[in-house]
């Protein structure tokens, strides 16, 4: 574990957009070489397209993005809404991405932005959260176990990455 870090939280903003998408491909693909270790790489969207998406989110606050500074850097952050799963009660909060640069791993930043997304939720009216998390990737399966969150086995489900299928599981917790 690096030396954690002095992180400061605040609401994205439009010119936060670039390093989002930024840190989103360069965490996916150490994410994916954990999992699959030897795997070619799966094309993941363009950088512009992530780019437009994540303006679009912050812009629309859909979902609401926080972004975690180091310094003046951006080096992490976190989208979060109400739960896009169907038939949800509309007091369930999903964290729909988490990231952080991989050089920032294991600093503290995930648990800040952890804590920004759930007071977040809070303020929306939310009592409960959930996060979809691919299995076999130890790192974020123990980040979400550590933030409290309970495994939903009966919600495992296979998603299309690229040329690849991954199983994801569903986390819960109340946010009291």
């Amino acid at each position: 574990m690096s030396d954690p870090v002095d992180i400061e939280v605040r609401p994205a903003t439009q010119r936060d957009a670039q390093a989002i998408a930024q840190i989103q491909a360069s965490a996916s693909q150490a994410a994916f070489k954990a999992l699959f270790p030897g795997e070619p790489m799966p094309e993941f969207d363009s950088l512009k397209k992530s780019q437009t998406f994540w303006r679009e989110a912050i812009e629309y606050s859909e979902p609401q993005v926080q972004v975690a500074l180091d310094g003046k850097t951006v080096v992490g952050f976190v989208g979060y809404d109400r739960s896009r799963d169907p038939k949800t009660p509309p007091t369930t909060g999903e964290i729909w991405a988490i990231y952080a640069l991989p050089s920032h791993w294991g600093r503290g930043i995930g648990l800040a932005l952890w804590d920004a997304a759930r007071e977040g939720l809070i303020e929306e009216g939310c009592n409960k959260v959930t996060a979809w998390v691919p299995l076999g990737y130890e790192r974020a399966l123990r980040f979400h176990d550590l933030a409290g969150f309970k495994r939903e086995m009966t919600s495992i489900k296979t998603v299309q990455m690229g040329a690849v299928k991954v199983e994801e599981i569903r986390f819960k917790r109340d946010l009291n």
